[in-house]
Protein backbone atom coordinates (compact mmCIF):
# COMPACT_ATOMS: atom_id res chain seq x y z
CA UNK A 1 0.00 0.00 0.00
CA UNK A 2 0.97 3.03 -0.76
CA UNK A 3 2.48 6.12 1.93
CA UNK A 4 1.46 8.74 -0.25
CA UNK A 5 -1.37 11.27 1.21
CA UNK A 6 -3.70 13.48 -1.00
CA UNK A 7 -1.56 17.00 -0.42
CA UNK A 8 -0.55 19.50 -3.14
CA UNK A 9 0.58 18.65 -6.34
CA UNK A 10 -0.80 15.32 -6.45
CA UNK A 11 -2.98 13.62 -8.68
CA UNK A 12 -6.43 12.44 -6.60
CA UNK A 13 -8.68 9.79 -8.10
CA UNK A 14 -11.91 9.47 -6.26
CA UNK A 15 -15.69 8.32 -6.66
CA UNK A 16 -18.31 9.52 -5.13
CA UNK A 17 -22.20 8.92 -4.31
CA UNK A 18 -24.30 12.41 -3.72
CA UNK A 19 -26.98 11.46 -0.77
CA UNK A 20 -29.96 13.63 -0.56
CA UNK A 21 -31.22 14.79 3.21
CA UNK A 22 -32.98 11.28 3.66
CA UNK A 23 -29.78 9.63 3.01
CA UNK A 24 -30.96 8.00 -0.07
CA UNK A 25 -28.09 8.32 -2.81
CA UNK A 26 -29.47 10.84 -5.68
CA UNK A 27 -25.90 10.33 -7.79
CA UNK A 28 -23.03 7.78 -8.10
CA UNK A 29 -19.84 7.86 -9.71
CA UNK A 30 -17.94 4.51 -9.63
CA UNK A 31 -15.43 6.07 -12.34
CA UNK A 32 -12.67 8.04 -10.90
CA UNK A 33 -12.61 11.57 -11.10
CA UNK A 34 -9.29 12.80 -11.43
CA UNK A 35 -8.00 16.14 -10.55
CA UNK A 36 -4.18 17.96 -9.38
CA UNK A 37 -4.75 18.93 -5.52
CA UNK A 38 -4.13 22.38 -4.78
CA UNK A 39 -4.29 23.00 -8.66
CA UNK A 40 -7.47 22.58 -10.48
CA UNK A 41 -10.00 22.37 -7.23
CA UNK A 42 -11.99 24.74 -9.20
CA UNK A 43 -13.87 21.75 -10.77
CA UNK A 44 -15.97 20.89 -7.48
CA UNK A 45 -16.62 23.02 -4.29
CA UNK A 46 -13.23 23.84 -2.17
CA UNK A 47 -14.82 22.30 0.57
CA UNK A 48 -14.14 19.01 -1.02
CA UNK A 49 -11.00 19.17 -1.83
CA UNK A 50 -10.15 20.36 2.29
CA UNK A 51 -11.97 17.57 3.05
CA UNK A 52 -9.87 14.97 1.23
CA UNK A 53 -6.45 16.79 2.38
CA UNK A 54 -4.44 14.57 4.28
CA UNK A 55 -6.48 11.37 2.88
CA UNK A 56 -4.78 8.07 1.80
CA UNK A 57 -5.82 5.21 -0.81
CA UNK A 58 -9.41 3.53 0.65
CA UNK A 59 -9.92 6.67 2.83
CA UNK A 60 -14.20 7.77 2.45
CA UNK A 61 -14.68 11.56 3.86
CA UNK A 62 -17.77 13.08 4.17
CA UNK A 63 -18.85 16.22 3.71
CA UNK A 64 -22.36 18.38 3.61
CA UNK A 65 -23.01 20.79 0.88
CA UNK A 66 -25.82 23.24 2.06
CA UNK A 67 -26.93 25.35 -1.05
CA UNK A 68 -24.86 27.95 -0.18
CA UNK A 69 -21.65 26.52 -1.17
CA UNK A 70 -22.81 23.53 -3.32
CA UNK A 71 -25.89 23.53 -6.12
CA UNK A 72 -27.30 27.52 -4.92
CA UNK A 73 -30.71 28.63 -3.35
CA UNK A 74 -33.76 27.34 -5.27
CA UNK A 75 -34.28 30.31 -7.97
CA UNK A 76 -38.24 30.48 -8.72
CA UNK A 77 -36.78 33.38 -11.92
CA UNK A 78 -35.57 30.30 -12.97
CA UNK A 79 -38.71 28.34 -13.51
CA UNK A 80 -40.95 29.04 -16.34
CA UNK A 81 -44.57 28.34 -17.85
CA UNK A 82 -46.58 28.57 -20.51
CA UNK A 83 -49.09 27.57 -22.75
CA UNK A 84 -48.55 24.54 -25.00
CA UNK A 85 -49.53 26.00 -28.09
CA UNK A 86 -47.03 29.09 -27.47
CA UNK A 87 -44.41 27.45 -27.71
CA UNK A 88 -41.98 24.84 -30.62
CA UNK A 89 -43.33 21.57 -31.38
CA UNK A 90 -40.43 19.77 -29.03
CA UNK A 91 -41.34 21.40 -26.13
CA UNK A 92 -43.59 19.14 -25.74
CA UNK A 93 -41.31 16.15 -24.91
CA UNK A 94 -40.28 15.32 -21.25
CA UNK A 95 -36.76 16.01 -21.06
CA UNK A 96 -36.20 18.70 -23.58
CA UNK A 97 -33.33 20.80 -23.05
CA UNK A 98 -33.18 24.43 -24.57
CA UNK A 99 -30.52 27.31 -23.89
CA UNK A 100 -32.09 30.81 -23.07
CA UNK A 101 -30.61 33.82 -22.36
CA UNK A 102 -31.47 36.06 -19.35
CA UNK A 103 -31.36 40.18 -19.44
CA UNK A 104 -27.61 40.06 -19.23
CA UNK A 105 -27.17 37.49 -21.72
CA UNK A 106 -26.06 34.73 -19.38
CA UNK A 107 -27.22 31.76 -20.62
CA UNK A 108 -29.25 29.26 -18.57
CA UNK A 109 -30.14 25.73 -20.17
CA UNK A 110 -33.64 24.71 -19.25
CA UNK A 111 -35.43 21.61 -19.25
CA UNK A 112 -38.76 20.44 -20.01
CA UNK A 113 -40.14 19.04 -16.77
CA UNK A 114 -43.67 18.15 -17.31
CA UNK A 115 -46.31 18.60 -19.77
CA UNK A 116 -50.02 18.84 -17.91
CA UNK A 117 -53.11 20.66 -19.14
CA UNK A 118 -52.03 22.29 -21.90
CA UNK A 119 -49.13 23.81 -20.06
CA UNK A 120 -45.51 23.02 -20.07
CA UNK A 121 -43.44 23.63 -17.44
CA UNK A 122 -39.54 24.47 -17.55
CA UNK A 123 -37.14 24.23 -15.09
CA UNK A 124 -33.22 25.77 -15.02
CA UNK A 125 -32.58 24.99 -11.45
CA UNK A 126 -29.75 22.60 -10.72
CA UNK A 127 -32.18 19.31 -9.14
CA UNK A 128 -30.41 19.89 -5.92
CA UNK A 129 -30.62 23.30 -5.68
CA UNK A 130 -31.98 24.59 -2.43
CA UNK A 131 -31.17 20.98 -0.74
CA UNK A 132 -28.21 19.68 1.27
CA UNK A 133 -26.53 17.10 -0.04
CA UNK A 134 -24.71 14.84 1.66
CA UNK A 135 -21.02 14.13 -0.83
CA UNK A 136 -19.33 10.77 0.08
CA UNK A 137 -15.87 10.64 -1.21
CA UNK A 138 -13.73 7.20 -1.76
CA UNK A 139 -9.84 8.00 -2.42
CA UNK A 140 -8.74 5.34 -5.24
CA UNK A 141 -5.55 6.68 -6.43
CA UNK A 142 -2.84 9.07 -5.39
CA UNK A 143 0.00 9.95 -7.68
CA UNK A 144 2.79 12.83 -7.91
CA UNK A 145 1.69 15.11 -10.79
CA UNK A 146 4.15 15.89 -13.81
CA UNK A 147 5.05 18.76 -14.44
CA UNK A 148 2.90 19.34 -17.20
CA UNK A 149 -0.06 18.06 -14.57
CA UNK A 150 1.14 21.40 -12.39
CA UNK A 151 1.44 23.63 -14.57
CA UNK A 152 -0.97 23.56 -16.37
CA UNK A 153 -3.54 22.37 -13.10
CA UNK A 154 -5.12 19.88 -14.98
CA UNK A 155 -4.73 15.76 -14.27
CA UNK A 156 -3.64 14.20 -17.81
CA UNK A 157 -6.70 12.11 -17.93
CA UNK A 158 -8.99 14.75 -17.50
CA UNK A 159 -11.73 15.02 -19.85
CA UNK A 160 -12.96 18.38 -20.81
CA UNK A 161 -16.54 17.42 -19.85
CA UNK A 162 -15.47 15.62 -16.53
CA UNK A 163 -16.81 18.68 -14.45
CA UNK A 164 -20.07 18.20 -16.15
CA UNK A 165 -20.01 14.76 -15.85
CA UNK A 166 -19.71 14.39 -11.89
CA UNK A 167 -22.45 17.41 -11.49
CA UNK A 168 -20.32 18.55 -8.75
CA UNK A 169 -20.31 22.28 -9.07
Amino acid sequence: MSDLKVEKHKVVSFTYSILNEKGEVEEQNEIPTDYVHGSDDHVFPAVMAEALEGASIGDIREILLPPEIGYGAYDKNKTYRAKIEDLPAEYSQLGYEATFRDQEGKELLMKVMSVENGEVFLEGNHPFAGKTMTVSMTVKAIRNATKEEIASGVSERYQPNQANNTSLH
